[in-house]
């Protein structure tokens, strides 16, 4: 069986495929080459992340394909129900990136509240001129600890933001339509483990109650987040995105930013990848990243290992 990795995939993932004797291109095949790609080649699995696309057009053009492989949670830019009406597997690595996603999200918390996205701008322009007054600019932080964070979107990626967070000492509120109240088990290096239920609360006090508020939500037909959600919020609060591009009102956004109705932001997802808007990338009160939520070396690798478990196993359930 022949593979195309289109947007890439771990090493250790293409060992463990090439030693059950598939085939694994990884050429970066541009979105209006694939079909013939697929089809010369005799493609019947294609692995993708965020970038390519898989729709309907391609499916039917490509007759062959039995697998459809998504490196990370998200299935946007797939059309998984028409492909399982051509009776094609659709498959994804929801637990892979949780704890990198995770991870981002903390990394932005303390670039905002601790102004290290300033810092680490102006002090090799002007830390041996003005290190005084840059410490001064710089000196009225916050910390974590004692603070809420609100969590939009309870799932995997969220219950691990969670567990960040109270690690930290935070207080966690989380909102989720489907979720009532989950258990988040806490493991540390010694082995010991402490467990924690949090319930659910509705979204309104979530949002009038957060310093920090995330999302971890799938793609949306409207924004959760603009400017009637911003004004219940605390001005001294900000908001974190590294779910998708669209759950968020950018222009509201630079709006509030602007206005100070919230205090700050950290986008590492945008509504127009990979140009974003200008004015976002020009606002000084957000944190910003290139969509880098799931891309460690640790998370690529639990990806690429999940997919080639999972394509091994669908493999051998057919012989």
């Amino acid at each position: 069986m022949n593979i195309l990795a289109n947007d890439g995939i771990s090493q250790s993932g293409v060992d463990k495929l090439e030693a059950n004797n598939f085939k694994v291109f990884q050429t970066k095949v541009a979105q209006e080459q694939l079909a013939n790609f697929i089809n010369n080649n005799n493609i019947e699995v294609i692995l993708v992340r965020s970038a390519t696309k898989v729709r309907k057009e391609l499916i039917d053009q490509c007759p062959n394909l039995k697998i459809i492989g998504r490196g990370g949670v998200g299935l946007d830019n797939i059309d998984v129900d028409y492909a399982k009406s051509k009776a094609i597997k659709v498959i994804n690595t929801p637990a892979a990136s949780s704890e990198s996603v995770a991870e981002l999200v903390i990394g932005h918390a303390l670039s905002c509240l601790r102004f290290l996205k300033d810092a680490n701008r102006a002090m090799p322009l002007e830390g041996d001129q003005n290190f005084k007054a840059l410490k001064k600019n710089y000196a009225g932080g916050l910390e974590l600890k004692g603070k809420t964070m609100g969590i939009i979107g309870f799932g995997r990626i969220g219950q691990t933001v969670a567990k960040k967070a109270i690690g930290l000492g935070m207080n966690v509120m989380a909102f989720d339509k489907f979720i009532e109240e989950a258990n988040i088990k806490i493991d540390f290096f010694d082995g010991q483990s402490l467990d924690f239920n949090i319930k659910t609360s509705s979204f309104e006090e979530l949002l009038k109650s957060s310093d920090v508020i995330t999302l971890h939500v799938p793609s949306q037909n409207d924004y959760i987040l603009g400017k009637a959600e911003f004004k219940q919020m605390k001005p001294t609060s900000g908001i974190i995105n590294t779910a998708r591009g669209g759950v968020i009102d950018e222009v509201a956004l630079v709006e509030a930013l602007n206005n100070s109705t919230i205090a700050f932001a950290a986008l590492d997802v945008f509504e127009k990848e990979p140009t974003p808007e200008i004015a976002l990338l020009m606002q000084d009160k957000l944190s910003l990243s290139p969509h880098i939520g799931g891309a460690t070396i640790e998370a690529q690798s639990r990806i690429g290992e999940e997919l080639a478990e999972q394509i091994i196993e669908i493999y051998n359930s057919k012989k």
